[in-house]
């Protein structure tokens, strides 16, 4: 075997070659021991360094993406989203834990090494998180696992990083023992709501008690089938950011600018002393399937919008309105449709949930869901139009809600018949009938609906039961809305304008 070509200074020259599997292994066992320490400290806040990289995954991901990830996986997309931004994480603290000690080599001794890892992790995870002091911890867990690789991964006096097995043993023993350390730290460091679920002053609780109890005996009594009043906890969310923002009402405003005679900045007190609304209102996720499950119905309180835009007074060249909230995501949308909307700080009889929105959210009537924004801190008129955040990336959603007959439950009834129901959804325009077809669009009956709520932006239920006759029928069902228009058969998928269609399903008695 030949020797290796000895270099001008007597050294034996050293051919190029890439990182072992074992120095991959110590590099992402140390940027585990990172991401860790961030989550411990931050909890699930912003100053977690995976939050912003979710951020950057979701602004960079084509609209069309963002669609069929949601229809394909529902909610399972955010977490998907969330889970990139992990693995995106894991590698860039990796990467970190593999070049910091490389260079530290270079000065000689272990000190060296884990100088350099503290100072590049730090810088880092700064510019990830734009703040200096959230940088610290992961920093020193992960310039602190160097060290301990190095001290202890030694074998037998062997005065470089360690036998691969040994160190990699050791940083799996620091990975595994921070994660669960930083888990269960982080967690217990946000456990509590940015708002208790504490109830609204007690004329007003018991003013939305009654409205929803009123709501509730609309039911039809379907097994299987979603209340007309949707439980807080099982309201669908859909957010831009992996982590809902902490938002302190005693240091929170809204601000109204823009094109206005008058610009407002008004604190939480002054909107909950004034006269509270009580209103339902159905919310629809412009990119939900066709038959999905991001369709969702609350009593919402708060105060009329009509009341804070007359208080500011829109000029004459104002025709739209973009709303922004804390998170920093931002809608757009006709200013006439915010002047019959609601600035909601209450949902079924208590304070809103740090996830819907506290400690104040935009209730848009008839529109779809993007345009609802939560944590609302600004409301800028404006004198033209302009794009919000999806708009942005290729959505068209800041229009009025498309109809739709959502089919969710099957029943067989103990006299025999089946049974099919559902909810219908048509915005301001309400729901004057539901047709369903149970031999595939041959011939149509009237479904039963439900009472309509008090208010017009609601969704209603419908049933239908009839003899089955064959092994397996067909079932279509369709909405006819207030004005007589039907629901469009031709199928849309949900990009860029929600999703249209009939619905239809093979039932089997």
């Amino acid at each position: 075997m030949s020797e290796p070509a000895a270099s001008p200074d007597g050294v034996a020259g050293r051919v190029f070659r890439g990182p072992s599997s074992g120095e991959v292994a110590r590099a992402l066992l140390v940027g585990t021991v990172g991401v860790a320490a961030s989550f411990a400290y931050a909890g699930p806040t912003t100053d977690f360094v995976a939050v912003p990289i979710h951020g950057w995954v979701v602004d960079l991901t084509p609209g069309v993406v963002i669609a069929v990830a949601i229809q394909l996986l529902g909610r399972g997309s955010e977490a998907l989203a969330f889970g990139v931004a992990l693995v995106l994480a894991l590698g860039l603290f990796g990467l970190v834990g593999g070049l910091a000690p490389a260079i530290g080599s270079r000065f000689g001794d272990g000190a060296a090494s884990v100088l350099v890892t503290y100072f590049l992790a730090w810088a880092v995870a700064a510019l990830v998180i734009r703040a200096p002091f959230p940088a610290v911890p992961p920093a020193v867990a992960m310039a602190a696992t160097v060290g301990a690789m190095r001290r202890y991964g030694r074998a037998g006096g062997v005065a470089d990083a360690g036998t691969p097995r040994r160190s990699v043993l050791l940083g799996a023993g620091a990975a595994i023992g921070a994660t669960a350390l930083g888990t269960a730290i982080g967690l217990q460091r946000t456990s509590v709501e940015a708002s208790p679920l504490t109830a609204m002053p007690q004329s007003e609780r018991r003013a939305a008690e009654r409205r929803i109890e009123a709501a509730r005996s609309t039911a039809l009594g379907v097994a299987g089938l979603e209340e007309p009043v949707t439980e807080v906890g099982d309201f669908y969310e859909v957010d831009v950011n992996a982590i809902d923002p902490h938002v302190n009402s005693a240091d929170w405003s809204l601000r109204v600018t823009g094109a206005v005679e008058r610009e407002l900045d008004l604190a939480y007190g002054d909107l909950t002393e004034m006269s509270p609304d009580h209103r339902f209102n159905t919310l629809r996720c412009v990119g939900e399937p066709l038959n999905g499950r991001l369709m969702d119905n609350a009593l919402w309180t708060g105060v009329p919008a009509s009341s804070i835009l007359s208080a500011a007074g829109p000029t004459g060249d104002c025709e739209c309105v973009m709303l922004r909230a804390a998170d920093g995501y931002y809608g757009e949308f006709p200013l006439a449709a915010l002047e019959r909307g609601l600035l909601a700080y209450g949902m079924n009889g208590r304070l809103l949930p740090r996830a819907h929105g506290y400690p104040l959210r935009a209730l848009v009537p008839g529109h779809w869901g993007e345009v609802n924004v939560k944590w609302l801190t600004e409301v800028e008129l404006l004198e033209g139009e302009a794009a919000g955040y999806w708009e942005v990336r290729g959505w068209h959603g800041t229009g009025p809600v498309a109809t739709v007959a959502k089919l969710h439950a099957q029943n067989r009834l103990d006299d025999g018949r089946m049974q099919v129901a559902g909810h219908a959804y048509a915005g301001l325009r309400g729901i004057e009938r539901v047709e369903v077809s149970v031999d595939g669009g041959a011939t149509w009956a009237e479904a039963r609906l439900s009472e309509a709520l008090p208010d017009p932006d609601t969704w209603r239920q419908w049933a239908f039961e009839w003899e089955p006759t064959a092994a397996a029928h067909e079932v279509v069902v369709r909405a006819v809305d207030g004005e007589g228009t039907r629901q469009p058969r031709e199928e849309r998928g949900p990009f860029p304008a929600g999703p249209t269609g009939w619905v239809s399903t093979v039932v089997r008695p």
